[in-house]
């Protein structure tokens, strides 16, 4: 038998990509032109199109100085929260999945059960009791307090889970078992391998999750040399608005733009592990 392929409905899937494609790229298109314009020139020339494009050198340099270096040290904090948030829950959930997909123990189901109505609440509705919990434990506006709530990721858990249950056989443990290596050892020379571009999934959607997090800083932190660049810029904004004639738009609007730039740089060094898990998949 022979398929043939409908040319119009070709085209007509080749047109609907582009226009989504053009959705999603305009807001990062508006943000880089932006990025180039002082504050009068955000209000009074084309939206989309660029005014003085040297004038980003300008926004850059005002806005690693704004406030004494304010920026940079709301980037550090960041990093930090980050990378101390990700690498935390993506152990958490390995750890987690790991047992739930291969452990037998007393309340399993349940937990598991548990596990899955948790990804269903939302982040935010938890904010206010763990502020109340934290706070019992004198943990509010400390670095704590925004890094031991990131630790927790049951979609992460539910992930790895999958993972492991439909990648890592039950015959393969058992004859690194024979072989004389214990559950550790099992663990970390045949089952992490394995997994690999499942926690690199878990670490960038925890990293980019803590990196964009807003409510739960906001309401945990209340010194500004604990922001991250979320809160930090919301600052900026806010003290934009009460007070007028400042220059502080261009420099929220620049700030933004500079802060994706090292998650695009993380997804592009780590989407190799993800091609390497597709092609590892495709093989079995």
């Amino acid at each position: 038998m022979s398929s043939t392929v409908n040319p119009r409905g070709n085209a007509a899937v080749k047109i609907f990509m582009v226009v989504v494609c053009v959705y999603f790229l305009i807001p990062f298109w508006w943000l880089m032109v932006a990025a180039t314009k002082s504050t009068d020139d955000l209000f009074g020339s084309a939206v989309l199109w660029f005014a003085h494009p040297a004038s980003i050198f300008d926004n850059l340099g005002q806005l690693f100085t704004q406030s004494d270096g304010a920026y940079l040290r709301w980037l550090g904090n960041t990093i930090l929260y980050s990378l101390a948030g990700g690498v935390g829950s993506t152990a958490v959930a390995t750890f987690a999945g790991y047992a739930f997909a291969k452990f037998r123990f007393p309340g399993r189901r349940f937990l598991f059960a548990a596990l899955l109505g948790m990804i269903m609440v939302p982040s935010t509705a938890l904010v206010i009791p763990t502020y109340l919990l934290l706070s019992k434990l004198h943990m509010i506006d400390t670095v704590w307090a925004v890094i031991l709530p990131s630790l927790l990721n049951p979609f992460g858990v539910y992930l790895v889970r999958v993972y492991v249950q439909e990648s890592v056989p039950d015959e393969l443990l058992e004859a690194s078992r024979i072989d004389g290596a214990g559950e550790f050892g099992t663990f970390a020379r045949v089952v992490l391998p394995v997994l690999k571009p499942a926690l690199v999934t878990v670490l960038l959607f925890s990293m980019v999750a803590t990196w964009n997090n807003f409510f739960l800083p906001l309401v945990m932190l209340s010194s500004s040399q604990l922001y991250p660049l979320t809160v930090g810029l919301q600052s900026w904004y806010a003290a934009a608005m009460i007070q007028s004639g400042t220059n502080l738009f261009n420099l929220v609007i620049t700030g933004a733009l500079v802060s994706i730039v090292p998650l695009v740089v993380t997804f592009l060094l780590l989407q190799r592990y993800w091609r390497g898990g597709l092609t590892m998949g495709s093989l079995k």
